[in-house]
C-alpha cells in the first residue's frame, strides 16, 4: 500500500508553490527548495528585472552540470576502489596459491 501524499508549501524567490509529496520526501524537497531559491537568487545577483523563466533555466543548467560532475566523480573512484581491490584479490589469491617452502 502507498502512502498517501501530501501538500507541501515551498518558497521559491518569493513566490509559493504547492507540492505533492511523500511524508518521507518532506525534508528532501524542502532542502531542494531551498537550494534552488539560493541558486536562483545567486544568479539573479542585484538584478530584481531578471526574467523568472531565464534564472529558472540557468539555475536548472547549474544544478544539472553540477550533479553530472558528481556522478562523474563517482564512477571514476568506483573504477578506482574496483581496481584496487582487483589488485588485493590478486596479491590475496597469490598468497594462497603459493605452495609452503
Amino acid at each position: 500500500m502507498s502512502k498517501a501524499s501530501e501538500p507541501v508549501t515551498v518558497r521559491i524567490l518569493d513566490r509559493e508553490y504547492t507540492v505533492g509529496v511523500e511524508p518521507d520526501e518532506r525534508d528532501g524537497l524542502l532542502s531542494a527548495a531551498k537550494l534552488l531559491d539560493a541558486k536562483m537568487r545567486e544568479i539573479r545577483g542585484s538584478n530584481r528585472m531578471a526574467a523568472l523563466d531565464r534564472v529558472a533555466v540557468l539555475a536548472a543548467l547549474n544544478l544539472a552540470h553540477e550533479l553530472q560532475q558528481i556522478r562523474t566523480d563517482g564512477d571514476r573512484r568506483d573504477r578506482e576502489v574496483a581496481r584496487t581491490v582487483g589488485a588485493m584479490q590478486r596479491k590475496l589469491d597469490d598468497l594462497f596459491d603459493t605452495p609452503p617452502a
